[in-house]
């Protein structure tokens, strides 16, 4: 890979199979790759992918800007370089500039929100996509990426049994041997049903320095975690033999918020569940919910949930690069 330019690769298939690009060759899609992000993937050195549209959908400008520089600063400051995933004019964009991120901060709700179904149309239409999990999952796999930091992922929502909401996060977790370090499952779910799907998808899932699985907003859901890790270097050795033995299924590892963020958790469930009635009465499903949902929370909480979500983010960014850094020396 070229580190004086931006790397351009051709998606040829699905398989994470990564070709350099022909300028001979017509491509109908192409992948950007900042300088930073290619010098290290090629150096063997730890990166940490980041999602996009918790600073397109997730909070105001521009606080969302300010938000995404933080955790960027974070992962540099732990040793690894950060991968902010996006779609910018048609082009899927892996590891943004300061102009690029100043971009995607401005437009804001104006981006699409785009899952990993929605990546083909984007890239077509040349339109701006703010990727999701599953989104990032794909890109981030194409180019070697191994951890990837998060707020939260989506999941079984409440009253699937009616609406059969399930986010496809859990799928794209099921197929790609990424590792995901997030806090839990948002709140708004249904968190036991989602830790079912998980197994379905054969996802290899744990809580970090406990035995409970975290629920986004508090440091504990009432579901026991499938498995504990107690350190970065234990999570590398995981993903690492994960790896090893070609296991195409990714891997979460739940991070509880920190305890002086978590105290609020009870007013926080309170705001979500009046959050909940409030989406059905006004008929709100599909891939609008989560962002009305958490809007409409902050709101109830005067702020209070905004706060607790920036601070796990923060959080995970933290744990997310020693993770990284931990797993490029076992490369």
């Amino acid at each position: 890979m070229a580190s004086s330019s931006s790397a351009l690769y051709r998606i040829s298939n699905l398989q994470n199979h990564i070709s350099p690009l022909d300028s001979n060759n017509k491509l109908r899609s192409l992948v950007k790759v900042s300088p930073e992000v290619s010098e290290a993937i090629s150096n063997g050195r730890a990166v940490v992918a980041l999602e996009s549209t918790i600073i397109s959908h997730g909070m105001p400008y521009p606080q969302n800007l300010q938000t995404a520089k933080e955790v960027e600063s974070i992962v540099r400051e732990n040793g690894a370089v950060p991968a902010t995933i996006a779609i910018l004019n048609g082009v899927p964009c892996i590891g943004l500039n300061e102009e690029e991120l100043e971009r995607l901060a401005s437009l804001g709700k104006s981006v699409q929100k785009t899952a990993g179904r929605d990546i083909a149309y984007v890239v077509a239409t040349r339109g701006n996509g703010a990727t999701t999990v599953s989104a990032t999952l794909f890109f981030a796999s194409m180019v070697g990426i191994q951890v990837f930091v998060t707020g939260g992922i989506g999941g079984v929502h409440r009253h699937a049994n009616q609406s059969m909401d399930i986010s496809s996060d859990l799928t794209a977790l099921g197929r790609t041997p990424i590792a995901v370090i997030s806090a839990g499952v948002k709140s708004i779910l249904d968190i036991p049903k989602t830790l079912e799907y998980l197994e379905t998808q054969e996802v290899y899932v744990a809580a970090y320095k406990s035995d409970e699985f975290p629920a986004f907003f508090t440091e504990k859901s009432g579901c026991k975690a499938p498995s504990r890790v107690d350190s970065p270097e234990e999570c590398a050795r995981v993903i690492d033999a994960n790896k090893k033995l070609n296991r195409q299924a990714g891997i979460l590892l739940a991070v509880p918020i920190p305890k002086q963020h978590s105290a609020a958790g009870n007013l926080i469930e309170s705001a979500t569940q009046r959050a909940l009635t409030e989406a059905r009465e006004k008929n709100v499903t599909g891939n609008a919910e989560t962002p009305f949902l958490l809007a409409r929370v902050n709101e109830l909480t005067g702020g209070t949930s905004l706060a607790a979500n920036i601070a796990l983010v923060k959080n995970n960014a933290l744990i997310g690069s020693q993770i990284a850094v931990a797993l490029s020396q076992l490369m």
